[in-house]
């Protein structure tokens, strides 16, 4: 029988962490996108835990993880997954990230190479200039409290034509309402990231699948933040990488297609080669 999904904290210098954990087995972890936490794994994790060793943590400044006491960067971030790893003795794990996961996933696998067994990096986005200053924009604005109460029908407007559900979309403002009143960190973080980010994965040499939901890659142009093509600059980078897109998958796709991305994940970690 499978081990339940279970959360636990993990006590670190700059405050606690939240995990979430459970199956056996070889070890992989999960690391979401900005403003998420471990719940975008919910649908995915026992359907993974039946094979695997399971583990979402929620980044510092997110979910229930506590607050850093200072901004942030990817490579802090980075720092933190060598922590839980530790903490949980593991020597080496498969990693799979999802937008500000994958940048931090990324950073982990070039910077400590000799804990990363197979990557997995979804919906990396190719920002460039105009997309990396159009990230500070909405650092400096940041999520505001109003006196009237419309940040929370702006949170739920958000999301709401790619959303599916208005219980997905309340877990997302959950979520939301979590990073209110603090910086937005890892919009910060990814800022000062992007434009490096090219150069840093190309120091990957573990096996790497990377992983597009087309219709999250075309939100991202709509709404201005990064132009789809661009995004060809990972594939570039990782020259050995697979490629796979998801026709379909939207910025919500861990949560709604979590049987399709799991039978990607699988194949590729069984076998480094995916077909859909």
């Amino acid at each position: 029988m499978n081990k339940p999904i279970k959360r636990a904290f993990l006590d670190t210098e700059d405050g606690q962490i939240l995990y979430r954990i459970g199956g056996e087995g070889e070890p992989l972890l999960l690391l979401h996108m900005n403003p998420r936490s471990s719940d975008e794994y919910r649908e995915l994790m026992p359907i993974l835990a039946k094979k695997y060793r399971v583990i979402a943590m929620d980044l510092m400044g997110f979910g229930d993880s506590d607050k850093p006491p200072r901004l942030y960067s990817v490579a802090d971030y980075a720092k933190t997954v060598i922590a839980l790893l530790d903490e949980l003795g593991i020597a080496k794990t498969n990693i799979l990230g999802n937008h500000t996961g994958a940048f931090v996933s990324g950073e982990v696998a070039a910077a400590y190479p000799e804990r990363v067994n197979k990557l997995i990096l979804c919906n990396v986005a190719g920002f460039g200039e105009a997309g990396k200053a159009d990230l500070m924009r909405r650092f400096q604005e940041g999520f505001v409290i109003q006196e009237d109460g419309s940040h929370l029908m702006e949170r739920w407007l958000a999301r709401s034509s790619y959303v599916g559900s208005a219980d997905l979309n309340h877990r997302w403002v959950l979520d939301d309402l979590k990073c209110f009143g603090y910086p937005l960190y890892a919009v910060w973080a990814v800022g000062n990231y992007c434009m490096e980010a090219a150069e840093r994965f190309t120091a990957i040499k573990c096996p790497t699948l990377i992983f597009w939901g087309i219709d999250d890659v075309e939100e991202f142009e709509r709404l201005g933040l990064a132009l789809a093509k661009d995004r060809y600059f990972l594939s570039q980078a990782i020259p050995h990488s697979q490629v796979v897109e998801l026709p379909g998958g939207t910025i919500c796709m861990m949560n709604q297609m979590p049987e399709e991305i799991a039978k990607i994940v699988i194949q590729f970690l069984e076998n480094a080669g995916v077909q859909i």
